[in-house]
């Protein structure tokens, strides 16, 4: 009983956007040793599996005549902060309409380094959130900057800013978004337990 009541407690305060596995884990941290299938079991018995997300929203137009740059990511070995930046844009569904959230992840520490929001996904966006990670964090010439095909990432104006400060162009392969994990692992984590 006092498994299941600490399951109920730990799902509602979540509001039950956590699965059994951050549950269980959230339950080793607070002491309390329980396996996962356990945690898996019960909430299933409660009916208080996660909410499961509403259908995807394309937001990568991919299909441009922009230059395509090599995947530099991939290679790299961290060893400290501003060496690698990811960059993604993703919507975000209010009571009333969309908006559209660009931020850029420090690779090495996941912490967010530059972020904008707009109502269209233009590429003003992706530049006000790339400009503020450079004012923010005034990183060195060499700092690869890693992002999907996307048009607003891939457009003269962008690559412009990247050069101007002395940063490198990457991007993934095409429809692989692994090659952008941590920030699409980000964007998936803050829309479900915070939005």
């Amino acid at each position: 009983m006092e498994v299941r009541s600490a399951i109920q407690q730990i799902a509602l305060e979540h509001r039950r956007r956590y699965g059994y596995r951050r549950i269980a884990r959230e339950m080793r941290r607070r002491g309390m040793p329980v396996n996962h299938k356990r945690v898996l079991r019960m909430m299933r018995e409660d009916n208080l599996l996660a909410v499961q997300p509403r259908a995807f929203v394309v937001t990568t137009d991919s299909d441009h005549g922009f230059e395509v740059y090599l995947n530099l990511a991939g290679r790299m070995k961290l060893t400290g902060m501003d060496q690698l930046w990811v960059a993604d844009i993703t919507y975000l569904r209010l009571n009333a309409e969309f908006v559209y959230l660009a931020v850029i992840l420090d690779g090495h520490s996941r912490k967010v380094v530059g972020w904008a929001l707009d109502r269209t996904l233009t590429a003003r966006l992706a530049i006000a959130a790339l400009d503020q990670a450079i004012a923010e964090r005034q990183p060195n010439p060499g700092l690869v900057h890693h992002s999907d095909r996307g048009v607003q990432c891939a457009c003269a104006e962008y690559v412009a800013v990247l050069k101007k400060h002395g940063l490198i162009p990457s991007m993934s392969r095409p429809a692989n978004p692994y090659d952008n994990a941590n920030c699409e692992s980000f964007i998936k984590t803050l829309k479900r337990e915070e939005i």
